[in-house]
C-alpha cells in the first residue's frame, strides 16, 4: 500500500480547524503530521485568538500534533506575517510535507489568499468543510461532543458578554440574527478543548476579560487536574 501523503493542519486553536482535522482523519487519506500555527511571541498567544501559548501546546499533545510554531511581532506587517509563514512551509516542504488543510468555510477572498500565497509552493491546499451550511455544521460538532469557548468577540458584531461561554446549543440560539453560526465572518473566535479529535480533555477555567482594539479576550486558564 502506498503511503500517504503528509499534510499539515493550519491550527488556529479553535473549533473549525479542529473539525478539519477529524474530518481528514475520518477520510484517512493524509498523513497529518503536525499543526501550523501562529503565534504573537510578545503576548505568548495565538495571533488573533489570543489563546495561551501553554494551552496551545496542550492541545498539540492532546490532538497527537507535532507543533509547527511560526512567531510573529506585535504589531506585526503584512510583510513579516508572509515572510515568516512563506519560511516555515519551505522547512515543511523540505520535510516532505505537501498538503496544508484549512478549516475555512465561505469566504471565497480568504480561500483565494490561501490558494495564491501556496501557487508555486509544491503544498496544496486542502479545504474540506468548504461550502458546508454553517448552522448544520455548528449542530454537528456540538452534537459530536465538541467542548469550545468563545475567547474572541468582534465588539461590533457581538455583545461582551458572549465572551468566555461556551460554545453549545443555548449560545447558537442566543446569536444576533445576521451573525453567523461558526463565526465565519470574524464575529468570534474559539479554543476547542475536547471533542473526537483528542485523545484527553484538557481542564480549563475561563478567566477575565479584557477589550483590546475593538475586540473582548476572555482568557481561558488551564486547570489544575
Amino acid at each position: 500500500m502506498a503511503s500517504r501523503p503528509k499534510a499539515l493542519i493550519a491550527w488556529s486553536s479553535g473549533k473549525d480547524s479542529a473539525w478539519a482535522l477529524h474530518e481528514v482523519r475520518r477520510a484517512d487519506d493524509y498523513e497529518i503530521v503536525g499543526a501550523l500555527t501562529t503565534v504573537t511571541k510578545t503576548f505568548g498567544r495565538v495571533s488573533m485568538h489570543g489563546v495561551r501559548e501553554e494551552l496551545l501546546r496542550a492541545q498539540h499533545e492532546a490532538a497527537g500534533l507535532a507543533p509547527i510554531i511560526v512567531p510573529i511581532p506585535f504589531p506585526c506587517t503584512n510583510e513579516i506575517y508572509e515572510a515568516r509563514m512563506a519560511a516555515a512551509l519551505r522547512d515543511v516542504k523540505a520535510a516532505g510535507v505537501t498538503h496544508v488543510i484549512f478549516g475555512d468555510l465561505f469566504l471565497e477572498d480568504v480561500r483565494a489568499y490561501r490558494e495564491q500565497k501556496l501557487a508555486g509552493s509544491g503544498i496544496t491546499p486542502l479545504f474540506p468543510l468548504w461550502r458546508r451550511p454553517t448552522a448544520a455544521l455548528a449542530r454537528e460538532m456540538i452534537d459530536a461532543g465538541v467542548e469550545t469557548y468563545l475567547v474572541c468577540v468582534d465588539l461590533k458584531q457581538l455583545s461582551k458578554d458572549f465572551a468566555g461561554r461556551r460554545f453549545d446549543h443555548a449560545l447558537l440560539a442566543e446569536l444576533p440574527p445576521g451573525v453567523d453560526p461558526c463565526g465565519e465572518n470574524g464575529e468570534f473566535h474559539s479554543c476547542v478543548v475536547a471533542g473526537p479529535m483528542f485523545k484527553r480533555s484538557i481542564p480549563v477555567t475561563v478567566g477575565e476579560t479584557v477589550e483590546r482594539e475593538g475586540f473582548a479576550y476572555a482568557d481561558l486558564l488551564p486547570a489544575n487536574e
